[in-house]
């Protein structure tokens, strides 16, 4: 058994891979979460489950989550995440399936917990995948080992044999949906579905409002009707039954484009044989399981899957008014079989608590293609959460290699281009080259000058993770995390980069729950009034004239870190400010708009700090200048939380802290002066004689 990736058991066979639905120690519990579990799919056996956690058991979970929560990210300890899957996989497990569930003459719908999952945390939620046309329930498969770290997976399979209707489909999920919450009600339930299992999840969902689901919907076929399938049902009625899809339409649904596979093996590095060589192999192997596709998609099954996505998709939209879950739509832009770009667009603007997601290169069978990771882009949509509400500090899941590698590739170009310099300062005043002067342990808070556009942290925080394994939790602006429907503004998708790495919306509360969990934080004080200044106004100050964050710091002893970084007169020059935008009516009344969508940062502060209007700037890109960064000597808060519990005391730091971010910024703009290689050419030289990773010289410390 243990070389089988998935097994689905009859409610007869051992017990061992069922459900216990008599109560057990705290002890037996937490073997069993150890265990591959099957939910039964009548409703007797789902009623079954409701059984509770004894004290030991949240004791063990709390501490374990507290652990997770307080732990420094380090780069030693990333593990490529992926479990290595391939169609091929796909194909060998579905043939297993199919043997088994047509050896009992198909038998009825049923979960099945995969067993690359592996053990999960107690508070892990749970997560139902949906399938779509094929119905085996697999179409996760090269996600189920990352899954299973995070979320307690469960998926069903569809006889191919089986002939329940789609209202009975929702009724067997709900069963276990209701069944579940009831058992865990505190944690969300995570409908994933595909295509069909999209409208499954949306029907749930319309029908159960006051339960906490969190959808993830793939190409949903609530497009059936303006899909070209429909009119194929005739067709397919004529047919003979020993004709099944050709090779090239299978190539089609499961494997994209098979042309972008090569790409994107050459853009990896890989030599074109073994590209070569890797694409003629799922070629074959395609071909070689056209008679397990054949076995899935048989005639009379491929018509009534087609029956019942037309009552899928004609249930599900009568009754998208009433769904109000969290709702997370992923949209092929090659998908062959369902207008998904255009439909997810739709549904977006039609549910009230939803966020789209597009892959313009990949087609209908999203979770087999390359290139897609559902676990990061439910972290990078901040769709992952243990509770009722999202815990930005306690539910993040740090970066992975691959997440991280990924993301700093994006942004390789600017250091190579821009050639940052960074200088830190030890305890002793000495000013050195590199970050050995920032703290390792936390709580630490770094507190700057925010430049043009926010240029500064795309080279600054990989480089801390990079050079000194430490992950910068950026306390952001919450336009950042708010979606904006109908305001013009951009969609969240392109922020995803900044929500993977740590960034966490502005506030009191999320300021002291990093504090309180020993992080590493990053907060400008000046925020979008700085980044977004005006004509003329590089390395000015905007800051508060209140203090807002000594005694915030000083209650946890936390280490407080001045700097300033130089260098965003070098990249860009501003054409049209907001003062400029404001003299134009439709901008003007464009910006007004905008600045009502959203939540103040300081709803207590007076002046254009605390009444920043929410805009773009027009610039030009410049020829890339260099940039420089500034750490400053450390600033010890640890044994004074009495002290600067005066407010009088806590305002003095925090003018010499603004005091200490302005010499940092003077003296990077006088010593860049002397820098011999601040020109971009003369960089380029430099590292076309010794190399583009060497690092390029600068001026004397």
């Amino acid at each position: 058994m243990a070389t089988v990736g998935a097994h689905i058991i009859s409610a007869d066979l051992s017990p061992a891979y069922c459900r216990d639905p008599t109560p057990s120690s705290g002890k037996s519990k937490r073997n069993q979460i150890l265990k591959r579990r099957l939910a039964v799919s009548n409703e007797q056996a789902q009623a079954s489950t409701a059984s509770r956690s004894t004290a030991a058991t949240r004791s063990f979970a709390h501490n374990e989550l507290e652990a997770e929560t307080k732990r420094r990210v380090s780069v030693d300890e990333y593990c490529s995440e992926g479990n290595g899957k391939r169609l091929k996989d796909y194909f060998d497990e579905a043939e297993r399936m199919i043997r088994s569930s047509s050896s009992s003459d198909g038998g009825p719908p049923r979960w099945f917990s995969p067993l690359e999952c592996g053990p999960h945390s107690p508070h892990s939620p749970l997560l139902l995948f949906l399938p779509g046309i094929d119905g085996v329930g697999l179409g996760l498969i090269r996600h189920h080992q990352r899954l299973g770290k995070i979320f307690d997976v469960w998926s069903l399979h569809i006889p191919v044999k089986d002939r329940t209707s789609f209202t009975g489909l929702v009724k067997l999920i709900e069963t276990t949906v209701r069944s579940e919450n009831y058992r865990s009600p505190k944690r969300p339930i995570y409908l994933v579905g595909e295509s069909l299992g999209a409208c499954l999840a949306l029907a749930v969902a319309s029908r159960n409002p006051r339960i906490d689901l969190v959808l993830v919907l793939s190409n949903p076929a609530t497009s059936f009707s303006r899909s070209a399938l429909q009119s194929t049902i005739p067709l397919l009625e004529l047919m003979p039954s020993q004709i099944t899809l050709t090779l090239s339409s299978i190539l089609s649904l499961m494997t994209g484009n098979p042309l972008k596979m090569v790409m994107d093996n050459v853009v990896k590095g890989l030599s074109p044989q073994p590209t070569i060589e890797q694409l003629s192999q799922d070629l074959v192997t395609v071909s070689s399981y056209l008679p397990v596709l054949a076995d899935i998609l048989q005639k009379e099954t491929l018509l009534w899957k087609l029956e019942l996505l037309k009552a899928a998709s004609a249930y599900a939209n009568a009754r998208l008014h009433a769904v109000k879950a969290q709702t997370l739509v992923l949209s092929g832009g090659k998908d062959q079989l369902l207008p998904s770009q255009e439909e997810g667009q739709r549904l977006t603007s039609a549910l009230p608590k939803s966020q789209l997601r597009s892959f313009e290169d990949h087609g209908h069978f999203l979770f087999l293609e390359d290139g897609v990771d559902l676990v990061t882009i439910i972290k990078g949509a901040s769709y992952y959460r243990r509770g009722k509400s999202l815990d930005y500090i306690s539910d993040f899941m740090p970066p992975t290699a691959t997440e991280f590698n990924e993301l700093n590739e994006e942004n390789r170009w600017m250091s190579v281009l821009m050639s940052p310099v960074m200088l830190s300062t030890l305890e002793d005043g000495k000013i050195v080259r590199g970050l050995s002067g920032i703290p390792s342990e936390g709580p630490v808070l770094l507190v700057g000058y925010h430049n043009l556009m926010g240029f500064e942290v795309y080279t600054m925080v990989p480089q801390f993770l990079i050079e000194r394994k430490i992950l910068l939790r950026g306390l952001t602006h919450p336009i950042l995390f708010v979606d904006s429907k109908d305001g013009g503004l951009p969609d969240l998708g392109p922020y995803d980069k900044f929500r993977i790495m740590g960034a966490v919306p502005v506030s009191a509360v999320n300021f002291y729950k990093l504090m309180s969990s020993k992080s590493h934080a990053l907060l400008y004080p000046g925020g979008m009034r700085e980044a977004m200044h005006r004509k003329g106004e590089e390395y000015k100050l905007f800051w508060p004239e209140t203090s807002e964050f000594v005694r915030m710091a000083a209650t946890f002893g936390a280490t407080i870190i001045p700097f300033g970084t130089v260098g965003e007169d070098d990249v860009a020059q501003i054409v049209l400010d907001v003062d400029d935008q404001m003299k134009i009516p439709f901008m003007k009344s464009q910006i007004e708009e905008w600045t009502k969508q959203y939540i103040k940062v300081r709803t207590g502060t007076q002046g254009e700090v605390g009444n920043q209007p929410i805009h773009f700037l027009f610039y030009l890109p410049k020829f890339p200048g260099r940039f420089y960064y500034y750490f400053g000597k450390p600033i010890e808060t640890k044994g004074r939380k009495q002290e600067l519990r005066d407010k009088k005391k806590a305002h003095e730091l925090y003018l010499e802290i603004k005091s200490e971010v302005e010499n940092c910024l003077a003296y990077l703009k006088e010593k860049r002066e002397n820098d011999p290689y601040r020109n971009i050419l003369a960089r380029l030289i430099y590292q076309a004689t010794h190399g583009f990773t060497s690092q390029v010289p600068t001026f004397d410390l």
